[in-house]
């Protein structure tokens, strides 16, 4: 029986040394599947200074380990790092979520405001004598009730001409009821 000794087609150690081999495969399905066991039996890559790193895609960073795989530490290390990451994403979810809220809350709050708040209408200035004139003149009425002014010659429905015109209906309104027949006295049968 004959043993044949094999030394010189050693394993190779990292996925640089896979993929070369890979390379030389003949066709292009195997090419690909023997790039595919290299990707499955090595996580790490060479580095050009020496040394390998780990891409964590989940966590888009890369470490720094030992071997072209990362020993149980170097592994413990990067899942601590994970959670680390989880953790910090849901914060910063949680965070974004509550200030979208707050956000919404305060837009609410201003909408609210501002249906709220009564207008308050701002004072007109005086008019001049001018200007009450000229309205006057295009209204065919005078703007303000002045001392000797008829009746006629004050503007309607306003306050201070209807008001005199008011009066006057309600006095007129007394009268009537008031002046009811006089009762005649009865004789005294005395």
């Amino acid at each position: 029986m004959r043993v044949s000794a094999q030394w010189w087609n050693r394993a190779p150690a990292d996925f640089e040394e896979c993929s070369e081999a890979a390379e030389k495969a003949s066709t292009p399905q195997e090419k690909s599947s023997a790039l595919a066991e290299c990707s499955a039996k090595f996580a790490g890559r060479r580095k050009p200074g020496g040394g390998y790193t780990y891409y964590d895609f989940m966590q888009d960073k890369s470490f720094d380990i030992a071997g072209p795989n990362p020993t149980p530490a170097e592994q413990k290390h990067i899942d601590e790092q994970y959670t680390t990451y989880l953790e910090s994403q849901r914060r910063s979810s949680i965070a974004a979520a509550f200030a979208a809220k707050q956000q919404e809350q305060q837009a609410q709050q201003s909408s609210l405001k501002v249906v709220d708040t009564p207008k308050v209408p701002l004072p007109r200035a005086r008019p001049t004598e001018q200007q009450q004139a000229a309205a006057a003149a295009t209204t065919g009425a005078a703007t303000d009730i002045k001392p000797g002014l008829k009746r006629g010659d004050c503007a309607r429905h306003r306050f201070s001409c209807e008001w005199p015109r008011l009066s006057e209906g309600i006095n007129e309104i007394k009268k009537l009821f008031n002046s009811q027949p006089s009762k005649t006295k009865r004789a005294d049968p005395s």
